[in-house]
């Protein structure tokens, strides 16, 4: 799963992107530079931590999540277009994580002369909009003049969909809201749309403002909230803080400030409910480790995101809740409390289950 980080400049994304990371990438470098930062970052999941207490000698692997940051975002670079490196990134995204400003700093100037971050996010929007528009009608441009001279049903198919997405647009509604049926979105796919993809939005707040988390996100999700876009306020300040720390200081750090866990954490949560995705988990002597899914795949397709071979030679899943096992402690005890269930391929896997596949090829 990949995930672009943007936001426009100065906003505070590459400070949260070194949050995420541990790294130390300097801020505040200006919109349109062609260089991005990468960063492949494991995924937290305490379930996962508490599954390895279990077999302490056995190796834990965390699933993991990449992370583009890119350049800052500016007013008319998506009308004017954006620079086609920076949109070929943007578009080979599974999800876009904009970061606007809502915290005063008066060494650090806000381009608008005022923070206003439900403006900033509505700026940043508009310009994706814009920027699909274009590509909408360039592609209708083109379709049309080739129907003209001849009949192709399939061209004709898609330019009826293009002028679906064109009347959307049009209207300054994001694709992501349309509610295109399966075979709509597959069509749609290689465009790779900005507002098709689903949002998260991190409203970067400063640490006086930390009490007020949960007003600031609610005042957005009055405003703005759809099924596909999230928001989540932090101090990405305070959440590279925590990122520098040693666990028993960063546990004290939280706890001077009144917080339960890192935002950071809650905003993988939610960038992986945004997504549609869920974590299971393998659990052996000799491996612990948690494996992100669609929801709604089969305990087959499942199998398959571990190994060809186990979805090809598919038998079944023995399958364990994740409460079940921390309760019961082992496979084995499991199966004798009669917790432990024996699946087909057809089983929907859910969030938490904790899975052997047999196989035979």
């Amino acid at each position: 799963m990949q995930i672009g980080i943007v936001g426009l400049p100065l906003s505070g994304k590459t400070t949260l992107f070194n949050a995420l990371t541990g790294k130390q990438e300097a801020t505040g470098y200006s919109s349109g530079a062609r260089e991005k930062h990468v960063a492949v970052v494991k995924v937290p999941d305490a379930r996962l931590d508490n599954l390895h207490t279990l077999v302490p000698e056995a190796r834990k692997v965390q699933t993991t999540i990449e992370y583009i940051d890119l350049a800052g975002v500016e007013k008319g670079s998506g009308q004017s277009g954006f620079d086609s490196q920076f949109l070929g990134d943007l578009r080979t995204t599974d999800a876009l994580l904009v970061v606007v400003r809502a915290f005063e700093n008066e060494a650090v100037p806000h381009s608008d002369g005022s923070v206003d971050a439900q403006r900033d996010y509505e700026t940043i929007a508009y310009e994706f909009l814009l920027s699909d528009l274009a590509i909408v009608e360039n592609r209708i441009e083109r379709i049309q003049a080739r129907v003209k001279k001849f009949k192709d049903e399939a061209l004709e198919k898609e330019l009826a969909l293009l002028k679906k997405c064109h009347g959307y647009l049009e209207a300054e509604k994001n694709l992501r809201d349309a509610g295109f049926d399966e075979e709509e979105l597959k069509a749609l796919r290689g465009f790779q749309f900005l507002t098709l993809k689903p949002m998260l939005v991190v409203v970067n707040i400063s640490e006086s403002d930390l009490p007020r988390t949960a007003e600031i996100e609610a005042a957005f999700r009055e405003k703005f909230d759809t099924p596909t876009t999230g928001f989540i306020a932090l101090s990405a300040d305070i959440e590279m803080e925590i990122s520098q720390l040693d666990g028993d200081d960063a546990a004290l750090f939280l706890e001077d400030l009144g917080i339960s866990e890192p935002a950071i954490t809650r905003m993988i949560r939610s960038s992986y409910a945004l997504l549609g995705l869920l974590t299971f988990f393998t659990f052996g002597e000799n491996e612990v480790r948690s494996w992100t899914i669609s929801k709604g795949m089969t305990a087959r397709q499942a199998a398959g995101e571990i190994h060809s071979d186990m979805e090809r030679g598919f038998i079944r899943a023995e399958t364990v809740a994740y409460d079940d096992l921390m309760q019961h402690k082992s496979l084995s005890a499991c199966r004798d409390a009669g917790v432990l269930r024996l699946e087909g391929k057809e089983y929907i896997v859910k969030d938490g289950d904790v899975i052997t596949f047999r196989f035979n090829v």
